[in-house]
């Protein structure tokens, strides 16, 4: 059986919590480049993940490692020097579900 191009529900998740994480890192603390920059490598990693630029398509094993790998050190990183707060830890929760998903959606391609 043939796969259906396009995005589905799993895929669709990732994207929405790429974009909740992204938003909260651009304007946390605006300016701070440091948080403005960890949400645009997310962006740039839900870029390279989904569409459709041959480049990224051949190497999707190695975008979907770096993605994960990035939300990891991300994940990490707070752990290490984050400030504990309400905002801080429903960040955490959703880069946990977005390291989740992506795991899910690289495991089943």
């Amino acid at each position: 059986m043939k796969k259906r191009a396009g995005i589905d529900w799993l895929g669709g998740l990732i994207i929405l919590l790429t974009a909740a994480t992204a938003g909260i890192h651009i304007s946390l603390l605006f300016p701070d480049v440091v948080f403005i920059l960890n949400g645009l490598g997310f962006l740039s990693l839900a870029a390279a993940y989904f569409l459709p630029i041959p480049l990224f398509v051949q190497r999707r094993k190695w975008v979907a490692w770096a993605y994960m790998g990035y939300t990891l050190v991300t994940i990490l990183l707070w752990v290490a020097i984050g400030e504990r707060s309400t905002l801080g830890y429903l960040t955490k929760a959703i880069e946990i579900a977005l390291l989740i998903s992506v795991w899910l959606d690289y495991r089943r391609r």
